[in-house]
């Protein structure tokens, strides 16, 4: 087994010194981006993971497990929550990932540590956070594949959500749901149940892998029912939160033409900030207009109309992670990577037309 390159060898090939090294992992914004970039660069060319501490140096073992993704925070989802005092409310999809994961680690014995946010810098944060754990679970597009490829040579690495996109990244154990299958029974559900023809679907500007795959199980339903189906979303997004969701109902019921019989929104979030503009513009939820989300999120419950939607189980995918690096580490885990897809499952509500 050949013999994990260390600090000194990072500074050998950048040719700077060792505390350069060091300062490009605990304060990158002190050292100047060139040598910074050529640190950084040869870091991965050896494929050097900066250790945590002297236990980790000495062990390989902290005794923590990682979790890395942006910040999908909603202040508006958060108040909301708040005022209808319900604990679980503000939870959205990262939150219920978090909580998995900590239930299973605290069972195995492990700590997690989160980075929620990768702005300023996301290359240095996930060396540091790769460096202070034992193995890692990050949500796809989250993390540059060549840093994953490096990380991934030193500790297990689990992907969750969206399917793999590069080769590289194969040999990495692997958590998905059925984004495609469950957008597609809902869609079907409108067409064939509540003989809804004229729908409108709203996506995101920066689609992730799950959002495309919801996009594209509507557009097959779609097609199969015979219904005339755009090749893009009928509006994009920047961000999917409720304010954006808000705008563009907004937006669609300013167009010309006829008014969608649905709105279909690819989270829970949008079509919340949805239901608001309906009301605020004497629009009847379902009279007039069908609306549904995705994700499964507790906050959908508690608005009125409560929220059609599709349940992904985002604590499971949690607790998986954990169960796949626990046994990569305790090498117990088959050679081949782990490909999981977790079922999803389409719940009816008022905002639909449903009734319990």
């Amino acid at each position: 087994m050949s013999t994990a390159p260390t600090v000194y060898d990072v500074a050998e090939r950048s040719g700077v010194s060792i505390a350069t090294v060091s300062r490009v992992y605990r304060t990158p914004d002190t050292v100047r981006a060139e040598t910074r970039e050529r640190v950084l660069a040869a870091a991965r060319e050896l494929g050097y993971v900066p250790s945590g501490n002297a236990r980790g140096l000495a062990s390989r073992s902290t005794g923590v497990l990682g979790l890395c993704f942006p910040d999908y925070s909603d202040p508006d989802a958060e108040s909301e929550a708040g005022q209808e005092a319900d604990d679980d409310a503000a939870m959205l999809y990262s939150d219920q990932i978090i909580r998995g994961m900590e239930r299973a680690a605290r069972r195995h014995g492990y700590a997690l540590l989160i980075a929620a946010s990768l702005k300023g810098g996301p290359e240095s944060l996930v060396a540091r956070v790769a460096g202070r754990v034992d193995g890692f679970a990050v949500l796809a597009r989250t993390v540059p594949t060549e840093d994953l490829e490096v990380i991934s040579r030193r500790q297990p690495v689990v992907m969750l959500a969206g399917p793999r996109e590069h080769v590289q990244l194969d040999h990495l154990d692997h958590i998905e749901v059925a984004n495609a299958d469950g957008q597609r029974e809902l869609t079907r559900h409108l067409i064939e149940d509540h003989g809804l023809r004229h729908l409108a679907y709203v996506g995101s500007a920066e689609e992730s892998p799950d959002v495309a795959a919801r996009f594209r199980g509507y557009r097959e339903a779609c097609r199969a029912a015979g219904v005339a189906v755009r090749d893009e979303p009928d509006l994009r997004v920047p961000m999917m939160t409720q304010a954006e969701g808000a705008r563009a109902t907004a937006a669609l019921l300013d167009r010309t033409g006829d008014r969608p019989d649905a709105l279909l929104f690819a989270n829970d979030q949008m079509a919340v900030g949805a239901l608001h503009t309906l009301e605020r513009r004497g629009v009847r939820v379902p009279g007039d207009v069908a609306v549904t989300g995705f994700d499964g999120i507790a906050l959908g419950r508690l608005v009125h109309p409560a929220l059609t939607t599709v349940r992904q189980p985002m604590r499971r995918m949690g607790e998986e992670a954990v169960e796949l690096l626990v046994r990569r580490l305790n090498g117990t885990a088959d050679s081949e990577p782990v490909s999981l897809m977790l079922p999803v499952s389409v719940v009816r509500r008022s905002s639909c037309g449903c009734t319990r």
